[in-house]
């Protein structure tokens, strides 16, 4: 949903005749001519900046809508399995929402052009002193388009391990939980685990690793091929289950 302020129905805006194009210096978009006209900055943060957008509406009309800029732009959600299977969660209070959130470990980028594994790295160390070799990019989920430009880039971790205690910021206050994939995705369905990130990041691994076993499945179903030992064929399957 668009946070909208006002809005103006200014006569250069408006066409003569019926006309169904865009008005002049506009440029048309495939749903129309919907367009921003300008952006103003009116308030800076240390992290966000709060601006209002002048957007021409398909009527002609013209609104002011609100919009955050994300100084760095994105951040990192990691999805942390441990050897067992379950899943490293952390519990944190939130004060924007005033309540205690169960979410993925996950935190911003320290620079506008930071890779995005480097960001996943530090910030699953910090929050939870656990580690992995390999880092998997399951995607991106752009945070709020309707109104923020922030996106958060989303990895599986596996297998992790323990290498440090917790470096936390003075401002933050995390504990660290273990649960089996089953248990998140019952608490996605019931609405006990809610933070957009989290969600996504528990779908996506759980989709990633049903595709690994139909992967596996399907080259252990076909066999060696002619002329192979069959202990050729089981070394490529388990580099394909790693």
């Amino acid at each position: 949903m668009e946070h909208r302020q006002n809005s103006s129905d200014p006569s250069s805006g408006m066409h003569s005749g019926g006309s169904s194009g865009p008005p002049s210096g506009v440029s048309s978009g495939p749903r129309g001519w919907l367009r921003r006209l300008k952006r103003e900055t009116v308030y800076r943060g240390e992290i966000v900046d709060l601006c209002h957008d002048t957007v021409r509406l398909p009527d002609g009309k013209e609104e002011v809508w609100d919009f955050v800029h994300h100084k760095n732009g994105a951040g990192a959600c990691i999805v942390p399995v441990l050897p067992d299977g379950r899943i490293l969660m952390i519990r944190q209070y939130r004060p924007a929402l005033d309540q205690e959130i169960l979410e993925l470990p996950a935190g911003g980028r320290d620079a506008p052009d930071e890779d995005p594994e480097v960001t996943a790295r530090r910030e699953l160390l910090e929050e939870t002193g656990f580690t992995a070799d390999r880092f998997v990019h399951l995607g991106r989920l752009m945070t709020a388009v309707a109104w923020c430009d922030e996106y958060t880039d989303l990895f599986l971790a596996k297998p992790v391990i323990r290498v440090s205690g917790q470096n936390l910021d003075e401002a933050e206050e995390i504990r660290v939980q273990p649960y089996s994939p089953e248990t998140l995705l019952a608490m996605i369905r019931s609405l006990q685990l809610t933070d957009a990130k989290s969600v996504a990041g528990i779908l996506a691994t759980c989709q990633y690793a049903e595709g690994s076993k139909r992967t596996a499945a399907s080259g252990a179903a076909s066999g060696p091929p002619a002329g192979k030992e069959p202990g050729a064929m089981a070394g490529s399957a388990a580099h394909v289950k790693q």
